[in-house]
């Protein structure tokens, strides 16, 4: 039986740490709540929840959230100047834009335009420079939510055969980067890797990132390997195959329950470590 990697019950632990966190900011910057801005353009039922968890997360360790939504027919230009606002705000600690923005957005100029001291989704290309090069810098909120979830659990990746399936700039990415600096030998594969079935029988570690719903099965995963899981589907369902896995690999993230709760609490965490920055201790 293999151990389950429960996030919801880790990122539950982690809230009272960061309560405590939140208290003790609050006494010392005259009581001036850490505040969260997300932006959400367009009308996208599942993005719209996403925020409303990420907003009751905040208010969950007593800090808050700052909704803004923008229509569907927002442009470049309305998304642009709505992150100036906030930049400029010095009660605003993080800023989130939601993914995905509509086609006619250009994403990456948007999320470029977050200043890298609030961006607390680690979506920046400045940012993704700083942590690939092992420099400090907030990491994209999955993947970093992904190896805190490993170093809770204590399982030690240094060494390990890691294959990632995806190459999204949030996601695939930047999990190849985190895990190389912790010691990790990467593959990062995608839909388009030519027998991609021999490259995650060679693997010790598994993350799924590709986006499409048990697109790798659990027969190419090896006995004993460690099993995670980023995908979300409807009805529940992961990037992959988690059939009979439970019985016979080392660890399991569960779907849902593993890896979006720990997303959520790192976004949270970072936001508050940029609080904490902006009102040093004397």
């Amino acid at each position: 039986m293999s151990l389950l990697l429960d996030g919801k019950a880790v990122a539950a632990s982690y809230e009272k740490e960061l309560s405590r966190r939140v208290t003790a900011l609050k006494a010392r910057n005259g009581g001036q709540t850490p505040i969260l801005a997300t932006i959400l353009v367009g009308d996208d039922p599942a993005s719209a929840t996403y925020v409303a968890m990420k907003g009751n997360a905040c208010r969950r360790v007593g800090m808050d959230s700052s909704a803004i939504r923008l229509p569907a027919s927002a442009t470049t230009a309305d998304v642009l100047a709505e992150i100036d606002r906030l930049n400029a705000d010095p009660t605003v600690h993080g800023i989130l834009l939601q993914h995905p923005v509509p086609a006619h957005v250009d994403e990456r100029l948007c999320f470029d335009r977050i200043s890298i001291a609030k961006d607390v989704d680690g979506v920046t290309s400045h940012g993704f420079g700083l942590m690939a090069l092992g420099e400090p810098a907030f990491g994209s909120a999955t993947p970093a939510g992904i190896m805190r979830l490993l170093a809770h659990y204590e399982l030690d990746v240094a060494g390990k055969r890691a294959v990632v399936v995806g190459r999204s700039p949030i996601l695939g990415k930047p999990m190849a980067f985190m895990l190389s600096n912790a010691n990790a030998t990467v593959t990062l594969c995608h839909s388009k890797t030519v027998n991609l079935e021999a490259e995650i029988r060679r693997a010790q570690i598994v993350v799924g990132a590709v986006g499409k719903p048990k697109f790798i099965r659990s027969e190419w995963i090896s006995d004993g390997a460690i099993v995670i899981d980023a995908g979300y589907h409807p009805g529940g369902i992961g990037d992959i195959d988690l059939d009979g896995l439970i019985e016979r690999c080392a660890a399991v993230t569960p779907v849902p329950g593993g890896v979006g709760p720990m997303t959520i609490s790192t976004l949270i965490a970072q936001t508050a470590d940029a609080a904490e920055r902006a009102y040093p201790v004397a």
